[in-house]
């Protein structure tokens, strides 16, 4: 998309990306960046770019999310087989065949993702050289400028769906199976180094044997993606090969590699010159323009030069204004274009990180560089970052006269905190030290003893032998003793099976019955409670079970039954009938008759409790 006909909006906020965060999706084809931002706006109820900028100002945590939402990672083990198997049969093969044993083989997976394609072609090559030779020789470097796919694809961890597509054979021989999930072998992962890479800003890896970049380019513009394939071109050895997507064509560059195999989209470098001879043609055309012209391009040259320094750098003029700014100095203090020409003590960079205005006195007036090392400055909430600053005068060399100065700021926070991570290891170091001396003795100590507990354990060696021999005597008795039990178990099983029907079947006769039954032992506490008497009194069996029956508070005047109930446990008369009047659960007065029969053991004929029928018999309302 030309720049006339983008959305300037959508380009403010691609810049605001690129500066805030060093992703730069200005090569990417605006038609589905920009249906995946608006995705991603979608889902915060934001309608336009200016409103999502703003959004984004406020809440930097929504990056990861806009990031996950555009990078796409869409790939698998073995992808179009077919494809994959000429690689394997035909591809490497000529590529080990033009390198000598002593020469390492080098692979460039771009755009790797969550790494399938990444450890496809490690497998391959290692099939193909044996695991000795692929270690020994083989790095495949993996690329991609999302940081949670390279995350995921260093843990080489994969479900058993996702590695589905690699041969049973493979799987066996590269995998290892820890907790339902798959882990690449740890000999075919040490091949491999995954490092976050942006195919559009970063130096392209060079004398690549084998260049993988399936489905990548496709995200890109024609013009991004002939910058990207002008990378592949230098990375390339000239006898190596280049493996794109099905997706993927090189109509906009086909006079850089000519297709080996355009069905599988496997292509090789078509040679452009050696560098010498790209030299001497810049240096012919150079040459037949004027002077004012090269003084012209020298001093755009210095200045892009200076724009793109990674390194954050300003210089103040004599007069102690600030004069220029660099793209990176920008972004980490917060300056605008329009601060340039201020005085710097106007500016909020003349004290923080560190107070700069003495410094740069002192930088010029002994026209020496003033080296500030470790400056620590707290960037964000729980962010502090290092800087080693640099007040360098700068001094016209003809004249002798004193221009200005530059401030150069170094970022050591990496270093820093490898610094502060070293003192760590090292105390740690120290102190694993000791404690070694220390479990030296002990086992000293413990070999001593040990000595004397081996002579103890001969001579009970002796006496276990002995015991030994009594042992099996007694697995002997165990043994007929444990044919005894099993039989014992097995009737004990049959009467259980027994005492189940039989308690199936009382309780079918008492829910059965048509008057309520209430068994009761020797003290009077309730033992069974059948379904009529819920019914016929409210109250249930779990609430009665085990009470003293003549403590009941319900319908019945139970304390009228306490004679009847004691002649039946003494057996003075066989059924004895008593009627009461009484209220039932529905609060209707009823006369209910009770019978006490005594409960009886089955072999001795001894009264073991009283066994209560009530039944209703008729109404007094």
């Amino acid at each position: 998309m030309s720049t006339t006909d983008a959305n300037p909006e959508l380009e403010n906020l691609l810049e605001y990306i690129k500066r805030n965060r060093g992703f730069d999706f200005r090569g990417y084809k605006r038609t589905s960046l920009s249906r995946r931002i608006r995705r991603r706006m979608q889902t915060l109820s934001i309608e336009n770019y200016n409103e999502y900028l703003d959004y984004l100002e406020v809440h930097p945590d929504e990056f990861v999310e806009l990031f996950n939402t555009i990078l796409i990672n869409v790939t698998a083990f073995f992808r179009d087989t077919e494809a994959w198997e000429y690689i394997a049969n035909e591809i490497i093969p000529r590529i080990i065949a033009n390198k000598p044993i002593t020469q390492p083989i080098r692979i460039w997976s771009a755009g790797c993702a969550s790494g399938e394609e990444t450890y496809t072609i490690a497998m391959l090559l290692a099939e193909a050289l044996g695991m000795e030779q692929y270690t020994a020789r083989v790095k495949v470097f993996a690329t991609d400028v999302d940081a949670e796919a390279l995350d995921y694809a260093r843990h080489a961890n994969y479900t058993p769906k996702e590695i589905q597509n690699v041969p049973p054979d493979l799987q066996e021989k590269y995998f290892e199976r820890t907790g339902g999930r798959y882990t690449v072998q740890k000999e075919l992962r040490r091949g491999v180094i995954f490092g976050r890479h942006d195919l559009v800003q970063d130096a392209p890896i060079s004398r690549i044997d084998l260049l993988v970049c399936r489905n990548t380019l496709m995200y890109f513009n024609s013009e991004t993606q002939a910058r990207i394939l002008d990378r592949f071109h230098f990375a390339l050895h000239d006898s190596g090969f280049l493996f794109l997507g099905k997706a993927e064509m090189l109509f906009a560059r086909n006079h850089s590699f000519a297709p080996l195999d355009l069905r599988r989209r496997i292509f090789t470098k078509v040679p452009n010159g050696n560098r010498r001879d790209m030299l001497l043609s810049m240096t012919q055309t150079s040459s037949q323009q004027s002077s004012f012209d090269m003084v012209d391009k020298m001093s755009r040259v210095n200045q892009a030069a200076f724009e793109i320094d990674p390194i954050a750098q300003v210089i103040v003029d004599i007069h102690n204004s600030l004069a220029l700014a660099n793209e990176q100095a920008r972004t980490l203090f917060n300056i605008n274009t329009r601060d340039l020409g201020r005085p710097l003590q106007d500016l909020e960079i003349s004290y923080r990180p560190v107070e700069l205005r003495s410094r740069i006195d002192q930088a010029s007036t002994n026209r020496r560089t003033v080296i500030l090392k470790d400056i620590e400055w707290s960037i964000a909430e729980q962010e502090i970052r290092y800087f080693d600053v640099h007040v360098i005068p700068l001094i016209d060399i003809s004249s002798d006269e004193l221009l200005g100065v530059k401030i150069v700021f170094t970022d050591v926070t990496r270093f820093k905190q490898l610094q502060n991570d070293l003192v760590h290891a090292n105390q740690e170091l120290e102190t694993a030290y000791e404690e070694l001396q220390s479990t030296n003795e002990e086992l000293e100590t413990t070999n001593e003893e040990l000595q004397s507990t081996v002579e103890e354990l001969e001579t009970t060696n002796e006496e276990l032998q002995s015991t030994n021999e009594e042992l099996e005597t007694m697995n002997e008795e165990l043994q007929s003793t444990n044919e005894e039990l099993h039989t014992l178990n097995d009737e004990l099983r049959q009467r259980s099976d027994e005492l189940v029907q039989v308690n199936t079947f009382l309780e079918s006769i008492l829910a059965g019955l048509q008057s309520g039954v209430a068994v009761l032992n020797q003290d009077l506490h309730i033992q069974i409670w059948n379904y009529r008497c819920e019914d016929l009194w409210g109250v249930r069996a779990d609430e009665v079970k085990g009470r003293h029956f003549l403590n009941l508070d319900i319908g019945l005047q139970v304390e009228q039954l306490r004679q009847p109930i004691r002649h039946c446990l003494l057996g003075e008369s066989p059924h004895p009938e008593v009627i009461l009047e009484a209220t039932n659960r529905r609060g209707k007065k009823i006369l209910c008759k009770v019978t006490c029969t005594p409960l009886r053991a089955l072999t001795t004929g001894e009264i073991q409790g009283v066994i209560l029928l009530m039944e209703a018999v008729g109404s007094t309302e």
